[in-house]
């Protein structure tokens, strides 16, 4: 199978690795997430080479996940903010963050702490079934294969 043509696979992580799956795009939706939007700006970041933040960024706004909108007109300039599909990908960035504090640990202390808005207290995240309130995990729930 050819990493294209995942977009066309009928397996939602197939299909979903399709937008996300390479190491750049989602720190470049983490960074978007934590309020960085232009393209010098990412690219300090990362320190990506111009080329590929440029074509992530491209796919990025071809799957819908940022929209590019512009700052300044002289020269013109974009910055890139996440759509509402962008802004849904939050919950994976959660459960990224807290898999990776947990199972795949810093030499240091992690640079991302999850916090309560509202309190600032640490938290900790649980995914949940909406219709039942039933805690979900790999003992709870079992992703149906069609056949």
């Amino acid at each position: 199978m050819r990493w294209n043509d995942l977009s066309e696979e009928a397996c939602p992580v197939a299909r979903g690795l399709s937008v996300i799956g390479d190491r750049w795009t989602m720190l470049v939706v983490r960074d978007c997430f934590l309020g960085y939007r232009r393209f010098e700006q990412i690219q300090e970041r990362l320190g990506i080479t111009r080329h590929v933040l440029a074509d992530r960024l491209r796919k990025l706004e071809a799957a819908g996940v940022l929209r590019r909108e512009p700052y300044q007109e002289r020269p013109l300039r974009h910055e890139y903010r996440l759509t509402d599909r962008g802004k849904a990908l939050y919950p994976v960035m959660v459960s990224l963050i807290d898999w990776a504090n947990a199972h795949v640990p810093p030499p240091e202390a992690s640079s991302v702490t999850l916090v309560s808005r509202e309190t600032g207290a640490p938290i900790a995240p649980v995914l949940i079934d909406a219709n039942t309130g039933e805690t979900i995990t790999h003992r709870t729930v079992n992703a149906k294969v069609a056949e």
